[in-house]
């Protein structure tokens, strides 16, 4: 097994700074420079879509026209070449026919899109003779790749000694076709060894594949990795991992510090850190007076961040939100898009209190930040939540995370004891909303005791949710799928194993 640096190309649908619709995006860009940084020869492979200014991201072409075999055919593709950072190489597979285009996701050829980015970024390692030891793949978009090295790619040299470690950062979304997707990445005659319940009749499940044919499955947090062996958490995969259970794993999604540290960060209105506090009062005042609140900074401000549906909580928040609003002495401060009916319910929220809720029905990257720095809580009451990202941004800043104890949210916030001032936030374990609505007041109630509240905030900054631990670990699972993949090599040759 190779004992040495790791040959790793990390495959995504969306990476930052280039193109994100959530937080798959932020880990894609960050955890390959976290693993840069420990000594390993890390790159990284995504389209390149039609809005992603070449220029702008100086990328240039490395390889032209190579073929991609799709549906018994071939077609052409070109690699693009970019940089993460100052050292880690970003290839982007251009294709004007499936990427010439102003969004990343929901339209009809999303099948046959996402399988010629897969299909062209095993062609170009073989074009660049760059063999990676490691093929990290993310959700369903890359889930035909551990697929493909059980099948077509099985007896081809060049990745005989290639591990999939498959990650889920969302067990919702799987990726479901009709049965044509199997033409057209060319596996349909390899349909006998897939079981009857990893895809459901006459539909092509891609997360499933993924999920049966990786050699190591993970998800971003040990409570999710253990949620989703349920029937209530599995999405109807809580059979199949359990049979996978020995190749699952949990590893903590973390937060870029560099990009998102309160005394450097210039989005938002004053840098401050845990040695001048007095910084975090100023972008409250700022806060404030941008989004139209009542100028007092004696009274909480709770900021939300998020989709606006019911996984996010909304249904928790909807049924207390006017007893919230009429018998608590707080501010709110929404940013966020989603349900037509939360949009709805929180802007005659804003009619009725208009000093002491601010509501923005869109999203803005510099806006969340400033929410993140000037907001005094952050409310997560999630159904599920895989990692979590917000609860993260919102300790790094100060803002403490008022949470529901489910995925990832269990594993980073756990409840301020003021016995014992053990904790970090506040929680609640139900799915009901009482219970949030207690630990609200346990929150607001606890924010007017001074320095109990200066010492959350400071214990809040000073953790350490880096991607620094979570890399390590993440080079760990590499090396346990070398291992097992040494130990069953017969095993590679014939079947699934």
């Amino acid at each position: 097994m190779n004992e040495g640096p790791l040959k790793i190309l990390l495959l995504s649908a969306e990476v930052v700074p280039f193109a994100k619709t959530g937080g798959l995006a932020d880990v894609a860009g960050a955890l390959p420079k976290a693993l840069k940084e420990l000594g390993h020869d890390v790159r990284i492979a995504m389209p390149h879509y039609g809005f992603i200014d070449r220029q702008k991201y100086n990328l240039g072409q490395v390889l032209s026209n190579i073929d991609v075999p799709m549906d018994g055919q071939s077609e052409a593709a070109s690699i693009l070449e970019g940089k993460i950072g100052t050292s880690v190489p970003i290839y982007m597979v251009e294709n004007s026919k499936y990427y010439d285009r102003e969004g990343i996701y929901m339209y009809q050829d999303d099948a046959d899109r996402f399988i010629f980015f897969c299909r062209a970024a095993l062609e170009m390692v073989k074009h660049l003779n760059w063999k990676p030891d490691v093929l990290h793949c993310n959700d369903w978009h890359t889930a035909i790749i551990p697929n493909w090295l059980r099948t077509i790619y099985r007896d081809d040299p060049f990745f005989q000694n290639t591990v999939t470690v498959y990650t889920i950062h969302n067990l919702a979304y799987q990726g479901v076709f009709g049965k044509r997707v199997l033409e057209v990445a060319g596996i349909a005659k390899y349909q006998h060894l897939v079981p009857p319940g990893v895809s459901p009749e006459n539909q092509i499940n891609m997360m499933g594949r993924g999920i049966f044919f990786a050699d190591i499955v993970n998800t971003v947090s040990e409570t999710y990795a253990n949620e989703i062996l349920t029937p209530e958490y599995g999405e109807g995969y809580d059979w199949l991992l359990k049979e996978r259970r020995d190749h699952l794993y949990g590893i903590l999604n973390g937060v870029d510090y560099e990009v998102n540290n309160p005394a450097t960060d210039p989005r938002i209105f004053q840098h401050y850190d845990i040695h001048n506090l007095n910084g975090k009062t100023e972008n409250k005042k700022a806060l404030q007076q941008y989004a139209g609140l009542a100028p007092e900074t004696h009274i909480p401000l709770i900021g939300i961040i998020s989709r606006l549906s019911d996984q996010k909580g909304f249904d928790l928040i909807g049924h207390v939100i006017e007893g919230m609003m009429s018998n608590l002495n707080f501010q709110l401060i929404l940013l966020g898009t989603g349900s037509e009916y939360y949009h709805n319910l929180f802007s005659e929220i804003k009619h009725k209190y208009p000093e002491r809720a601010a509501i923005f029905l869109t999203f803005n990257n510099e806006l969340a930040q400033r929410i993140y720095a000037g907001s005094d809580m952050f409310l997560m009451p999630s159904r599920f939540e895989p990692c979590g990202l917000g609860q993260l941004l919102a300790l790094r800043y100060g803002s403490i995370p008022i949470v529901r104890e489910t995925g990832g949210l269990k594993d980073t916030v756990t409840n301020y004891d003021p016995m014992t001032n053990n904790g970090n936030g506040f929680t609640f374990k139900n799915y009901d909303s009482l219970a949030m609505y207690t630990s609200i007041v346990r929150a607001i109630e606890t924010y007017h005791y001074h320095d109990r509240w200066q010492m959350l905030i400071q214990k809040g900054m000073t953790a350490d949710f880096s991607w620094k631990n979570s890399a390590a670990k993440y080079v760990e699972l590499y090396r346990k799928a070398l291992v097992h993949r040494l130990e069953h090599r017969n095993e590679y040759a014939n079947v699934p194993g």
